[in-house]
């Protein structure tokens, strides 16, 4: 664990630059509005080391597979996100001086991104002989106007003698990657110009050798100051402005830069994103900065509105909750159905930008709740419009049917691990499941109908030829499967996959009977394919051990050296970053909920004595080296009741980013498990469930906590909850009156209650 931050229920404040620590600090400072974002790099060139990241929302690249040992149907391509053209560059130079933070000395220094309003601020004052000029440097990509980005400086001489500044802004297409490719430059400048005091740049991106599109991302440059713009030569891949000035003893000066972003996405042609980006600066030239200060403001301040949840006594766990909270919307609000949630965001290169498996089984949730029920829709369309890549995913491995990504951009797998891409097959059944869960949530069953069946009988199609039948035991498997602990890989019948692919052909079936007869006859599903995989539900093993009462994770994990987390040593955890693969594979550790997630999908399924062993069996061999754990666990610890065991896993997930928990937040943020916090909370201490039609509550409060707070909208009601040391208070804001079933008991909720 390592805290680098202030705790404040509303900031995320240091008041150290922490240079040994300084892509930490970035990391943490990230801020976005769903179209693009930035890690919190500085603005100014910075000579020690840092990681300038800026990314936009389904710009990529195709980079060609690369392995030692090719394996037929490997993906020919991996997708990766790449660096965005720096359109946030500006240099500073005092009296000739460039400001440099790794060397400039300063005292005062303030960072702060304050999460009611998405602005990040910096402060310090350059402190030597020469000179002492305060700064204060504010940025923010707009939640108002998403193709916006803003930074702006207020400059102070608080020194004796007249100080010359030169500010130098900056559109600079010269950008590398640092993940995969390491150094790797993406952007050809396609046209350029610029005025005195503006300049746009549009640049594409390189050629590739699969046939996916290349992107076009322009940007255009306006700046507001007092300072005198002076004439600057262009470069090859740059555009840049120079602005100079005088100041005086006591003096200020103000410099604003706004830049708009325009892409290829949303434009035909070169002409037509031109006049966009033309159209759009224009817009915002007629706005003040307080103008647009405020809007940021007030846009923020109505998503706050609906799902801020407040915590009472405990301001560390107030602070992770919000900065998870602010951290999702920041990267996805649900305004563009093409857009997914990738595991970084736009905090970094790592798992290249994809989607994962992670937004149905862990976002999809926290969105049901706390954004409009077309957002979630949105993200159940986005794999049915992928559904063409699936078939294809599955044709590459032989098998019928569709098989969804792990890692994808267009619906095409782009992981290239073979354990992951084709083992970690587990993610087709979290597919279905979202189909299911929204359904269940929001009571509309005309998504399951129309186009979720569609989803639903393809993915069933994969799992009833995967599955193979053994003589010897009677019964359906599946081999050669990593689940969801991919500390363990190429194992036989993992329980939780085996699971899903049960669950997911029983409920396919189930729902073909609420479709029309039309839709069948264009699903072509025949009587012998559905007593096919009516036999698969009957027959499918699921491995378990009587005498211990648990569910076995795959065959033979019960043989291995079953030790706890407790007895390895300190300083060999994490275990991910001190031992051997072999060592790994061959442990009993699990990276994360394995067992425990099927137990959670259906965890009012499962009789409590079945969930008790099950986690006092797994949890104690749980090292929580991936992001996605902690949560789970806490869920059911709070399920269990076991308070203590669920306030931990609630910090660990709530902090994982901001405590550094796992010492891998320097390349980025946690963005898709910062649900994590969200859910423990909801669904663990308020336990709050929906069976049928029923929205049921079964809260408790932490010993540490005087009370907590949310909101959430379900089925066209806005309902808030208070667990406090009073008791448990359901009041529905906006709706028709609902009947809740609190602590097992019916509550009728109506206007005010």
């Amino acid at each position: 664990m390592q805290r680098t931050f202030e705790i404040d229920p509303w900031k995320i404040v240091t008041h150290k630059l922490d240079k040994a620590n300084k892509r930490l600090q970035e990391s943490m400072t990230s801020i976005g509005n769903g179209y693009m974002g930035m890690r919190g790099m500085f603005e100014e060139d910075y000579s020690a080391d840092t990681h300038s990241g800026i990314y936009i929302g389904g710009v990529w690249f195709p980079d060609k597979t690369v392995v030692g040992w090719w394996k037929n149907g490997y993906p020919k391509y991996f997708g990766k996100v790449i660096n965005a053209v720096n359109f946030d560059k500006v240099n500073v130079w005092l009296n000739d001086q460039k400001l440099d933070l790794a060397t400039t000395p300063i005292k005062d220094f303030e960072l702060s991104l304050d999460m009611k309003t998405g602005i990040l601020t910096r402060q310090f004052t350059v402190d030597n002989q020469e000179t002492q000029v305060r700064f204060t440097i504010q940025r923010f990509v707009s939640v108002a106007q998403k193709q916006l980005f803003d930074v702006s400086y207020q400059v102070e001489n608080l020194g004796s003698q007249p100080v010359t500044i030169r500010i130098v802004s900056e559109i600079n297409a010269d950008v590398s990657n640092e993940d995969a490719n390491y150094d790797e430059k993406f952007w050809n400048v396609k046209t350029k110009a610029q005025t005195t005091d503006s300049g746009y740049l549009i640049a594409e991106t390189k050629p590739n050798d699969f046939g996916t599109p290349q992107f076009t991302v322009g940007t255009q440059m306006t700046h507001q100051t007092d300072l005198k713009a002076v004439q600057t030569a262009e470069t090859e891949k740059n555009v840049v402005n120079t602005f100079e000035g005088t100041l005086a003893n006591q003096e200020s000066s103000q410099f604003e830069k706004r830049v708009i972003v325009v892409t290829s996405r949303d434009y035909d042609d070169d002409a037509t994103l031109k006049a966009g980006m033309e159209v759009l600066s224009q817009k915002v030239a007629a706005q003040t900065h307080q103008q647009l200060v405020t809007e940021q403001s007030v846009e923020w301040a109505k998503r706050w509105a609906k799902a801020d949840v407040q915590i009472s006594g405990d301001d560390a766990a107030q602070q992770g909750i919000r900065f998870n909270l602010f951290q999702l919307f920041s990267t996805f609000y649900g305004e563009d159905k093409r857009l997914n949630i990738g595991p970084k965001g736009f905090t970094g290169e790592k798992y290249g930008g994809a989607t994962y498996w992670d937004t149905e089984g862990f976002a999809l949730p926290l969105y049901l709740s706390l954004a409009d029920q077309k957002v979630s829709e949105n993200l159940l369309e986005y794999r049915h419009n992928q559904l063409a890549g699936a078939f294809h995913n599955a044709r590459e491995q032989g098998l019928k049917g569709a098989l969804y990504p792990m890692v994808t951009f267009n619906g095409i797998e782009n992981h290239n691990e073979w354990e992951i891409t084709f083992e970690e097959i587990h993610r087709n059944g979290t597919i279905a499941y979202a189909i299911y869960n929204y359904t269940r949530y929001t009571g509309d069953e005309t998504y399951l109908k129309t186009k979720g069946i569609d989803v639903l009988t393809a993915i069933s199609r994969f799992w009833a030829d995967r599955v193979h039948w053994s003589k010897r035991k009677g019964v359906y498997m599946i081999h050669g499967v990593t689940g969801p602990n991919e500390y363990e890989n190429n194992v036989n019948n993992n329980w939780y996959t085996n699971l899903l692919a049960q669950w997911t052909l029983k409920y396919t079936l189930e729902s073909l009977k609420k479709v029309s007869d039309k839709k069948i006859a264009d699903l072509a599903i025949s009587k012998e394919e559905e007593a096919q995989w009516q036999d698969i539900i009957h027959k499918m093993y699921l491995p378990e051990d009587k005498k211990l009462g648990i569910f076995v994770q795959n065959d033979c994990f019960l043989d291995k050296d079953l030790q706890p987390v407790t007895s390895i040593p300190k300083d060999q955890l994490p275990i991910n970053q001190h031992w051997s693969w072999d060592k790994i594979l061959r442990s009993p550790y699990i990276k994360q909920a394995d067992v425990l997630q099927g137990i959670w999908y259906f965890i009012d399924k499962f009789p409590e004595d079945v969930k008790k062993r099950n986690f006092d069996f797994y949890e104690p061999l749980t090292v929580h080296e991936s992001s996605l754990s902690a949560c789970v666990h806490a869920i059911l610890a709070a399920d269990l009741r076991y308070e203590q065991k669920a306030v931990e896993m609630y910090e660990r997930t709530a902090r994982l980013d901001l405590d550094n928990y796992n010492n891998d937040t320097v390349d980025g943020l946690h963005i898709t498990s910062m649900t994590g916090s969200w859910l423990a909370i909801v669904q663990g201490f308020a336990g709050m469930r929906v069976s049928g039609d029923q929205l049921s509550f079964k809260p408790f409060l932490p010993k540490k906590w005087t009370a907590y707070q949310f909101r959430i909208n379900f089925r066209g009601r806005l309902i808030e909850v208070r667990v406090d040391t009073t008791g448990t208070k359901i009041n529905l804001l906006k709706g028709q009156p609902l009947k809740v079933q609190l602590n097992q008991e019916v509550v009728a909720l109506k206007g005010g209650d």
